[in-house]
């Protein structure tokens, strides 16, 4: 019985299609510019500079990027450098150590495997070291024109909160997602959720009171009763 009701409930949680398309309308005259926000000029650059994004900021990793690609901006250049190397040059980022490696073995198998080019495919781009499932939905996305949501932290958060997912991993809000936002916005919402995610809805203090969409989300409504 108990699980019947639980089950109940969680159906509710979760906004309507109206509702929904209504966040995204919202979220749309918010950011209208809302695009990726780390610096990149080849489809290389942005594989590395999202494999440094993880647990750093964009801020940051452009910080650290503007630099490193001066002289590495290709598989081909980054593979002149040690380990130890370019460890130093991207220590700034956090975890720069199990970043680098797995930088230079991406860089190694772009070469040796894919014709010195950045995969366009979602199971390719998985078997790179320190590529998962986000990194290869921005670069699908960003790069070679595929609908896809990445689920970063931003994203996780914002859309589960609001109601557009009700989950509590990220495998899963992704395919709630794809299932709850229309295709051809599963590009542009990634963005739109992380430029609210980094502005209003914030996760230690979201700002709940100032927020145009606080009459459509759910976790709003449950912190007012």
């Amino acid at each position: 019985m108990k699980k019947a009701v639980k089950k109940s409930i969680d159906k509710k949680e979760v906004l309507t299609k109206a509702k929904r398309l209504k966040v995204l309308e919202e979220l749309e005259k918010l950011y209208p510019d809302a695009e990726c926000e780390l610096d990149f000029r080849t489809p290389f650059e942005l594989l590395i500079a999202v494999i440094l994004s993880a647990q750093c900021t964009d801020k940051r990793v452009n910080i650290i990027t503007g630099e490193l690609f001066k002289n590495y901006n290709t598989a081909e250049k980054m593979l002149k450098l040690s380990i130890e190397q370019l460890g130093l040059l991207i220590r700034s980022c956090g975890f720069y150590r199990v970043k680098s490696q797995n930088i230079l073995k991406t860089c190694e198998i772009i070469i040796n495997q894919h014709d010195d080019k950045v995969p366009n495919t979602m199971e390719q781009l998985v078997n790179l070291p320190g590529v998962g499932r986000k990194t290869a939905n921005v670069i699908l996305s960003n790069i070679y024109g595929q609908e896809a949501i990445a689920v970063d932290t931003h994203v996780f958060r914002v859309s589960n909160r609001i109601g557009l997912a009700n989950s509590k991993n990220v495998l899963d809000t992704e395919k709630q997602l794809m299932k709850n936002i229309p295709k051809n916005m599963w590009s542009k919402s990634h963005h739109l959720l992380i430029f609210h995610g980094r502005r209003v809805c914030d996760a230690r203090k979201p700002k709940c009171s100032m927020c145009t969409l606080n009459d459509l989300c759910l976790y709003y409504e449950k912190i007012i009763v």
